[in-house]
């Protein structure tokens, strides 16, 4: 009765979707699934991450969730097969000036993705950029040829239309779906929710011919969920299970003790070829190489919003820091409280931060750490994980040098 947790620390590696598969492969051999009180469980970083997957919001959705769809939206309605860009490439495209629009539903692109000035660069590219948000930031900034900011209601705040009050629903890292419901005064009466604003940009764009009724789900978001219930399984009466206590789980298939979907009705133990770590590595060659882990303070919420004062490590006032062992600060002459400044080293070259200060910390001998997204423009953008894309901020080589 084992529940085996991970989050960012395991999965933005090289080599992440081995690790986890070995975490799996762990888990089986000590009979931790479909046991209660056992599983797995990867740990989200916002209240709504594994929603949005659930619900098919992924560059990469499947056939069946298109049949899916297809058949239950009807009305001729055809959606797009081909894959579109997850962060990194999309980046990517932006830079090779295949992105005509860039329509961005809050966080912040420009410091939550790696490679700060790559993505800077790749994000001016843009021609019209539209930006959906609840509180400025400074990708706001970047406004390429044409940009639009459209402020919006946020979850916390009422929303109310000529159907009544609604609210909106997200699912944990349990997959535990349940209400969230806003309930302070708007900040201005002309405030739309983001469904309202995107429903308006669709039925704009593909005119009164479309399928898909637009204005009437964001009027209501209860035939929202009925449209999720007859496309998503699982969500079977959705809109009264949800305004139950507690919300509801998704089926779980190990849960259930239902292996049915499995080839012989049983899992597989899976097999990865150990990486070479050693000297093949671009910059084996440096001296008085470090292993930089982008990490979080105590008082930040992704990239929206976040102050100067991190209690977990007792550091006030700064956030351009880097946290090294006093075993590193002393092989390289630095000392508490030093500025300095903290290069990366990539095959496609060096990325330099500048008047960062030494804290000593608690690190194994060789591991340094900064905050994200101060440390990103260290974070090459071609550097990420295989088969996920995803950057790997948690294994960065660095050196740190006198500023």
């Amino acid at each position: 009765r084992v529940v085996w947790c991970w989050a960012m620390g395991i999965t933005q590696h090289e080599h992440a979707v081995g690790t986890i598969r070995q975490l799996a492969n762990l888990a089986l051999l000590r009979g931790s699934l479909g046991v209660e009180g056992g599983g797995l469980c990867p740990v989200r970083g916002h209240s709504n991450v594994q929603g949005d997957r659930t619900v098919g919001i992924w560059d990469r959705p499947t056939d069946d969730l298109l049949d899916r769809l297809e058949v239950g939206i009807g009305n001729g309605f055809a959606p797009p097969r081909e894959h579109g860009h997850d962060v990194v490439s999309s980046i990517e495209a932006a830079a090779r000036g295949e992105v005509d629009v860039l329509v961005a539903l809050g966080g912040n692109l420009l410091q939550a993705a790696p490679d700060t000035d790559a993505t800077a660069a790749a994000l001016g590219e843009v021609p019209l950029a539209v930006h959906i948000a609840t509180k400025l930031n400074r990708g706001h900034l970047l406004t390429g040829r044409t940009a639009l900011l459209l402020p919006c209601l946020s979850r916390t705040e009422e929303h109310v239309t000529d159907a009544g009050p609604q609210f909106v629903t997200v699912e944990s890292s349990m997959g535990v779906v349940s209400r969230s419901v806003g309930r302070m005064r708007p900040a201005s009466r002309d405030l739309r929710s983001e469904p309202r604003i995107v429903a308006g940009l669709a039925a704009a764009s593909v005119g009164p011919t479309t399928p898909v009724p637009w204005l009437e789900l964001a009027e209501d978001h209860d035939r929202v969920r009925d449209l999720i219930e007859r496309c998503i399984p699982g969500f079977d009466d959705y809109n009264r299970r949800v305004r139950l206590d507690g919300g509801f789980p998704l089926p779980n298939s190990a849960r259930a003790r239902d292996f049915s979907g499995l080839p012989d009705g049983r899992a597989r133990l899976t097999v990865y070829p150990l990486p070479d770590t050693g000297s093949a590595t671009p910059a084996a060659e440096v001296d008085g190489l470090l292993t930089l882990m982008t990490v979080r303070s105590h008082d930040q919420f992704n990239t929206t919003v976040y102050g100067d004062d991190d209690r977990y490590r007792g550091v006030h006032g700064d956030r351009r820091v880097v946290f090294l062992s006093p075993a590193d600060a002393v092989e390289r002459g630095l000392a508490d409280g030093q500025r300095v400044d903290i290069t990366s080293h990539a095959p496609d070259g060096e990325r330099t931060v500048h008047g960062f200060r030494v804290v000593l910390h608690d690190l194994p001998h060789g591991d340094c750490a900064a905050y994200f997204p101060e440390a990103n423009p260290l974070v090459p953008l071609s550097s990420t994980a295989l088969e996920s894309n995803t950057p790997t901020s948690k294994a960065v080589p660095v050196t740190v040098t006198p500023a």
